[in-house]
């Protein structure tokens, strides 16, 4: 069995426009994730640690909340 007689210049006119919509199909998908991820970046919370000394023992961040300070 033989390959069928291929014409390249018929091929390559009749594929370019589908490989161009390819391309421009990722490039969107690209553009998305970057803004997407640009977006998450931008409104995401600021955290602050907040850090309570006492002057024997120094206890930093959510920990200083659920430790009860004792009286001197």
């Amino acid at each position: 069995m033989s390959p069928p007689d291929t014409n390249l210049k018929k091929q390559e006119s009749r594929h370019k426009w589908p490989l161009i919509g390819m391309a421009l199909v990722v490039i969107f998908g690209v553009g998305i994730i970057v803004y997407w991820t640009g977006e998450e970046v931008a409104t995401a919370p600021e955290t602050e640690e907040e850090v309570i000394v006492d002057e024997e023992n120094a206890i930093e961040g959510d920990d200083a909340a659920s430790v009860p300070i004792a009286p001197d």
